[in-house]
């Protein structure tokens, strides 16, 4: 498949490519309404010209900015950044309870030649049964009989890379033609897997979906470093650090900002922002071809400024300390799923529920006082104590 380049475009074009029609039958009454209420606010928006790199060994010319599709709840959303040229569109089983993938098939419906499809396997997914079950769950439910890239989700170390059903299933759904690519994606411990993927003396992964933003830590862009120099692929999401939305900043928009931050690096393919609407649909990608300025570092420097009391890195250096062994790291991402750009409180509980009952912020409450510190200052006592009232 190649891409195909398309210029800015005028209002017309970009209504007529933003609403394809009602015979489309990809909306809702309510939400048709709505969207075409958010395409008549973008009178004066044009789509940039397409900015694509190669994804690693793939091979495959993506988009800078590509489609994450986990938040949105409208197919027409996807459909007109395909339509505009962004032809890497990401999605999992788990995301919406199974319903996002539904919603990707309506996007793509017609276009399947257009874009290159990324999925997931279930988190908790290792033997060759169940790997095989989530990939042909994906397959029917997006309507397509390959997907460009399979990745094992949320790999927190390099044990689960090597685990030997796992990689056995993937090798032979290569060969029978139903995946192209795997990949894994990685919010914790995301150095020793970037670094156990490129020291894997079989190259079965060709990408990492990796937590990257100015926030990362110099570990983590080292090991982006070596795994993009051994060929992987790498993606970068969580560039918005969190994406919360801070009184006090102007009209000075950080999240473009930390977009252009991420992509300065010619390490980095692209990002996936998620995108819920027309509104962040123009705003993410009007960054393509954008450089990252001067003015973009104080941006950001503001931001962190403003949201340090609060934002958790996910580095994990905490739970050393905790004798309850929590996951305070994925408690704590629960928790901006909950409280930071995505407020989606689903999605929140549904993280919140993939950990073990003993790992969970229950577990602290038979401690007198909180012996996990944070090496940024956070009261970790208080987050747990928060997401147990929110996500329980």
């Amino acid at each position: 498949m190649e891409p195909v380049e398309k210029k800015g475009i005028n209002r017309r074009s970009f209504i007529k490519a933003g609403v394809v029609g009602t015979a489309t039958a990809l909306f809702a009454p309510p939400a048709f309404a709505a969207s075409l209420q958010e395409l008549a606010e973008a009178e004066s928006f044009a789509f940039p010209k397409p900015v694509y790199r190669t994804l690693g060994r793939t091979g495959m010319k993506i988009t800078v900015v590509s489609f994450g599709a986990m938040l949105t709840p409208e197919p027409e959303v996807i459909r007109a950044a395909v339509e505009q040229g962004v032809n890497y569109v990401d999605t999992a089983r788990k995301y919406m309870g199974g319903k996002n993938e539904e919603i990707v098939a309506k996007a793509v419906k017609g276009m399947r030649d257009k874009v290159f499809l990324a999925s997931k396997t279930l988190p908790e997914s290792r033997s060759k049964a169940e790997i095989f079950r989530d990939v042909e769950t994906s397959l029917r439910t997006l309507g397509t009989d390959h997907l460009d890239v399979i990745q094992l989700h949320n790999v927190t170390g390099k044990d689960r890379i090597f685990f030997d059903e796992t990689r056995e299933a993937l090798t032979l759904l290569k060969k029978q033609g139903k995946i192209r690519f795997c990949g894994v994606t990685t919010h914790k411990n995301e150095a020793e897997v970037l670094n156990a993927l490129a020291d894997d003396p079989e190259h079965l992964f060709d990408t990492c979906l990796v937590k990257y933003n100015f926030k990362t830590g110099k570990d983590v862009a080292d090991g982006i470093d070596r795994a993009a120099a051994a060929g992987i692929g790498i993606i970068a999401m969580k560039t918005l650090v969190g994406g919360y939305d801070v009184a006090g900043l102007g009209k000075l928009n950080q999240h473009q900002a930390a977009l252009k931050w991420a992509l300065q690096n010619p390490r980095v393919t692209a990002a996936i922002p998620g995108m819920r609407d027309m509104k962040q649909l123009r705003e993410d990608i009007a960054v393509m071809g954008m450089s990252f300025s001067y003015a973009d570092q104080r941006r950001l420097d503001r931001y962190a400024r403003a949201i340090a009391p609060f934002y958790c890195n996910f580095c994990g250096s905490c739970e050393a300390g905790c004798p309850q062994s929590v996951e305070i790291s994925t408690v704590n991402r629960a928790l901006m799923y909950a409280e930071g750009g995505y407020r989606d409180l689903a999605l929140a509980r549904a993280t919140y529920a993939e950990l073990p009952q003993r790992a969970t912020a229950a577990a602290c409450v038979d401690c007198e006082g909180c012996s996990a510190r944070c090496v940024n200052g956070l009261d970790i006592a208080a987050k747990m104590d928060r997401a147990r009232t929110l996500l329980a």
